[in-house]
């Protein structure tokens, strides 16, 4: 359907229009359609509201728009842009068609197409109302204006949720952008903005119009190529933050391939806590199923520490080697003593490959994850069986007891020829705490490392994370730790843990461990007091003693006390493999009244306040990092902050609310005639306005 006008005019049908938008026609003789049944004069729905009739004026082009779409929006229905008219003379817009919604039909040659996805439902219906304004002279004139619709026009609440009424506000933009850059996911941030609004249907837009509003937002910051992004984000991180350092690799197409990055704070506390590194493939992919490998350690504070990151095209030899070889290299070539992976063999060889003078690991929680795949008949008929299997791998001391309880546990619930038992037993030393129980891991083969890392990054990511979005996540969870690790540093230094015990050894200490480091060891020395022990012998100048919990006579430990009285040790191993002493050591230690004169052998200066006092030579620290100008980011949301408590003392009483509303106008003119370069004349022009 097309109207025309009495001008000689081109005319713009958005349905025909050819390839660049534009459609011409020629001269036509032309009458103005009016409907009869139409008001003359205006029908007033508000004080500051005008039902549209024939002959309305409007100063321009937006106000016409406006005036149509909100009565749609009162009467039930929406509207879009049908036809638009270009003069011939200098092709200036002299003609605009609104129809509702439903006008018109689907083309025919869209039913005929062979689809992959269901049809979508009908929503052109050939309804006719519809309201066309032409230009007199500086004036808009309503030309026609069409009623009635052919279909059930909705209430005005169900209105807000047509298409044509839906709108992503600037300010819910900002709203939008910060929750799903914490890692919100859609719905939630949907619910955020219903409570914020007063209800679903004041919101003004649906979870679809999130979605799609982060999409574009998402290809617009992306560019063209998701691997380009990627790209870029590397080159202005390495341009603004000193000690960033990255590596691409690039297949023989041209093809982005397995990709590293560290930024200085993670390579700086390599150099602090990188005795002990996990590397783990296990985290969640994003949304290439790229592999997310991350090198972990454990801080003084004993929380995660990143050590970089990498995504992998895939999980070969070939590329954990080129990764740990980049790796090595970010890292100033120090080599971890102790590295903890899954059980993986691509692994196991680059490992050898690039790091043959580190002890290699294998995560306890990560094997035994397996264990109800392999051995759930055995669970279901054998109650017992679980407490024998965690005994057997999680108590036992020494190598000679483990060997002795696994023998005994194949026996007893016949288990010789089970090919998983045997296929992890062949690797025991690598994987049995008995046998890891002298090398130092810092507590990170434990079941609770790896568990929480993973449920923190399922908060930042999720597996249909973009790769360029991912890095900023990544980013965002690195600052999550370490603004943990300042939280507790503060907290550190200007609390004071109470004392549990009488020895003067326990207030020392508490001026040199961490808060979390002086529990580990308060706990140790609390609990010393509870056992006893008996000296059994005496070999090469050394006392050994049998230690025991007060009133049993098993668990036993031996304590050995060196000749000089500086060196002790226990079966336990709590020491070698942690690095704190243990209570039965600490027993001996007591009773002999010797605790003070070995204390400085044994506090380890990574579990310190201390511990990050070192100069790393190579490597910015964070103090290179620190902003001196805030970036545009950081300026936006201290801006918000304070519009948040302007905004809540402008809504107490209508006077305020018009006063904040017309000081926010002043300001918004002021800013976009601001000129930055002349500061001076802005600062008078804001003093009149505030005047």
């Amino acid at each position: 359907m097309m109207s025309v006008f009495r001008d000689d005019v081109e005319i713009l049908d958005s349905a025909n229009s050819s390839a660049d938008g534009v459609e011409m026609i020629e001269d036509l003789d032309i009458e103005v359609v009016e409907d009869r049944n139409l008001p003359k004069e205006p029908k007033m729905m508000s004080s500051s509201y005008v039902e549209p009739y024939v002959g309305l004026q409007f100063d321009d082009l937006e106000d016409a728009h406006t005036c149509y779409k909100v009565f749609s929006r009162r009467t039930g229905f929406s509207i879009r842009t049908n036809h638009t008219r270009l003069s011939k003379e200098n092709r200036s817009l002299i003609g605009v068609e609104y129809v509702c919604s439903r006008e018109g039909f689907r083309r025919h040659y869209s039913k005929l197409k062979e689809r992959v996805r269901p049809e979508a439902a009908e929503t052109k219906i050939g309804c006719k109302a519809m309201m066309t304004i032409r230009k007199d002279g500086e004036k808009w004139v309503v030309s026609k204006f069409v009623l009635e619709h052919n279909h059930e026009l909705l209430s005005p609440r169900s209105t807000s949720l047509l298409r044509g009424h839906r709108r992503v506000t600037p300010a819910q933009k900002n709203l939008i952008e910060t929750l799903n850059e914490s890692g919100i996911p859609t719905r939630k941030i949907m619910s955020v903005l219903s409570k914020g609004s007063g209800g679903d249907y004041n919101v003004g837009c649906i979870g679809k119009d999130i979605h799609n509003y982060l999409g574009k937002r998402r290809r617009k910051f992306l560019g063209e190529e998701d691997a380009q992004s990627l790209y870029t984000y590397f080159l202005e991180s390495e341009r603004n933050n000193p000690g960033f350092v990255y590596s691409i690799q690039v297949d023989v197409d041209g093809l982005m391939g397995n990709c590293f990055w560290a930024d200085a704070r993670s390579r700086a506390a390599y150099q602090y806590f990188g005795d002990v590194v996990t590397f783990d493939a296990t985290y969640l992919t994003n949304h290439y199923k790229m592999p997310f490998v991350l090198f972990t350690g454990i801080n003084h504070h004993h929380q995660s520490v990143m050590f970089g990151c990498a995504l992998l095209i895939n999980e070969t030899a070939e590329s954990y080697t080129w990764l740990l070889k980049i790796w090595l290299e970010a890292m100033l070539g120090r080599a971890p003593s102790t590295i903890i992976t899954d059980d993986d063999k691509a692994m196991t060889k680059a490992i050898a490959e690039v790091l043959p003078d580190t002890t290699h690991k294998l995560c306890v929680w990560h094997l035994l994850q397996k264990v109800p795949e392999h051995l759930g008949h055995v669970y279901n008929r054998y109650p017992q069986f679980q407490e024998d299997f965690h005994h057997c791998i999680h108590e036992t001391l020494t190598v000679e007891e483990f060997e002795l309880e696994w023998t005994e546990m194949l026996l007893k619930y016949k288990l010789e020829e089970n090919s998983w038992l045997q296929n992890i037993y062949t690797r025991r030393a690598k994987w049995v705490p008995a046998y890891s129980r002298g090398i130092f891991c810092a507590g990170m083969s434990t079941t609770q490392r790896s568990e929480s890392m993973n449920k923190f990054f399922k908060d930042y990511v999720r597996s249909s994370t973009m790769v360029s979005d991912f890095v900023h996540q990544y980013d965002k969870a690195l600052n999550a730790f370490y603004l943990s690790e300042k939280e507790n540093d503060v907290k550190t230094k200007t609390t004071k843990p109470i004392m549990r015990t009488s020895y003067k050894v326990e207030e020392e200490v508490a001026k040199i461990y961490t808060r979390k480091s002086f529990l580990i060891f308060q706990e140790e020395l609390f609990n010393s007091q509870r056992y006893k022990a008996s000296k059994t012998r005496e070999e090469d100048g050394k006392k050994i003693y049998l230690v025991t919990l007060d009133g049993k006579e098993s668990p036993a430990y031996e304590v050995t006390l060196g000749r000089e009285k500086h060196n002790v040790s226990c079966t336990c191993c709590k020491f070698e493999f942690i690095g704190f002493l243990c209570r039965h050591s600490l027993h001996i230690l007591g009773k002999k009244s010797i605790l003070n004169n070995i204390l400085q052998s044994y506090v380890l200066e990574r579990w310190t306040i201390n511990a990050k006092s070192r100069v790393v030579h190579g490597i910015c620290g964070d103090e290179g990092l620190v902003e001196t100008v805030p970036t545009a980011l950081v300026m936006k949301h201290r801006l918000m902050r304070q519009f948040y408590e302007v905004a809540e003392m402008g809504s107490q009483s209508i006077q305020r609310y018009e006063h904040v509303s017309k000081g926010i106008e002043n300001i918004r003119q002021v800013l976009m005639n601001f000129d930055d370069g002349n500061i001076e004349g802005h600062t008078v022009h804001s003093q009149n306005i505030n005047e």
